[in-house]
């Protein structure tokens, strides 16, 4: 039978009711900048429970406080942080969708303004602090970027030990699933790219040595995370610089079979970020989704993989699904449009009965 989009998908021990899942999407809302969870969030996540998608992902969420994009950021680095959000995995799950994190360093990008306050950097001054990255070159904004200190590595292993210790409350906060965010620019995709890397030890030169991090990063994690609830880890699959020497679909390719054989249970297919001169194809529907394909078709390896970039109907999510392009729909700026956008994609795909649809709204679906 082929697989649709309302097939449960198994990864570890944990079944996904669909192949839906809410992108990780920053709401840059924590108004006291402290990183704890607000109303906002809740609202934010739990309507898209309520909506029916399977899998219901943070945003990026900092497991330091100098991990953060902004001041503003969601952040899991105390056990404050993980009280705060198990109300909304105990809420999530209660409507039959799977609760997932996303784990991130925003490496060189920290320390800037929120989107609508310009994305500026922000300096200690006014609140910034200091950006740690793989190499000493700062981001290269338009205006005086914050003070870029490369890392040693005392400061290799605290990255280490912040993401193991963030995974292990995320699992006592109720989360199903964790995902290592290594993409956008951020400082794992830093770290894995030639654009940001150019230190000469062990975590910088060849491809192996620029992918170590990550893969420590991932073996910290596993050691916390139960065996039974899927890791997933999120990617640049290109750095769409072609004319530099960059991080390329192929090296994604390889990759992808070093997280596999890590355990990683699903990669999670996205690209670009790490320099502003990027060359960004039309964005128009589905414009990463062969990224996707590529690795699917590609890596000999066992891994799910997730595809993102310009899914806004529910034929587009089916089809990538139903033609093996990818094995999850990762729907981002759709689900802001529309927090219900599974139970009416059931409704216009005839599978109404192949999602839980909540008592109070049944009426509108029957």
């Amino acid at each position: 039978m082929t697989d649709d989009l309302f097939t449960p998908l198994r990864l570890s021990g944990t079944e996904l009711p669909n192949r839906v899942m809410v992108s990780p999407m920053c709401q840059y809302s924590c108004e006291d900048r402290d990183g704890l969870a607000t109303d906002w969030h809740h609202t934010h996540l739990t309507s898209r429970a309520v909506g029916g998608a399977g899998v219901v992902m943070t945003e990026a969420t900092a497991v330091s406080p100098e991990g953060r994009i902004s001041p503003h950021d969601l952040g899991i680095w105390s056990d404050e942080h993980a009280d705060a959000l198990s109300e909304i995995t105990a809420f999530v799950r209660e409507q039959g969708s799977v609760p997932a994190i996303q784990l991130a360093h925003a490496g060189r990008k920290a320390s800037k303004t929120r989107p609508w306050e310009g994305s500026e950097p922000l300096q200690p001054d006014a609140g910034g602090w200091e950006v740690l990255a793989p190499s000493d070159r700062p981001y290269p904004y338009e205006t005086d970027p914050p003070q870029t200190r490369a890392m040693d590595e005392a400061d290799i292993e605290a990255v280490v030990e912040d993401f193991a210790a963030a995974a292990a409350r995320a699992d006592d906060a109720g989360f199903e699933v964790a995902e290592i965010h290594a993409a956008h620019g951020y400082l794992l995709h830093e770290f894995l790219s030639p654009v940001t890397n150019d230190r000469e030890d062990a975590y910088g030169g060849d491809f192996d040595s620029r992918s170590r991090l990550l893969l420590e990063i991932v073996d910290a994690v596993s050691e916390v995370w139960p065996a039974e609830k899927p890791i997933f880890v999120r990617i640049s699959v290109t750095d769409w610089l072609p004319d530099r020497d960059s991080w390329t679909v192929e090296q994604s390719i390889r990759l992808a079979e070093r997280l596999a054989e890590r355990g990683v249970d699903l990669v999670d297919v996205s690209a670009g970020g790490v320099h502003p001169d990027q060359q960004v194809p039309d964005a128009g529907p589905g414009y990463q989704v062969g990224y996707a394909r590529r690795l699917t078709e590609e890596t000999d390896a066992d891994i799910a993989v997730g595809a993102v970039g310009g899914i806004t109907t529910p034929e587009q999510a089916d089809a990538l699904v139903r033609n093996e392009r990818a094995d999850l729909a990762i729907v981002g700026r759709e689900h802001l449009r529309d927090p219900y956008f599974t139970l009416h994609a059931a409704q216009r795909l005839d599978a109404v009965d192949d999602v839980e649809v909540p008592r109070q709204y049944r009426r509108a679906f029957e």
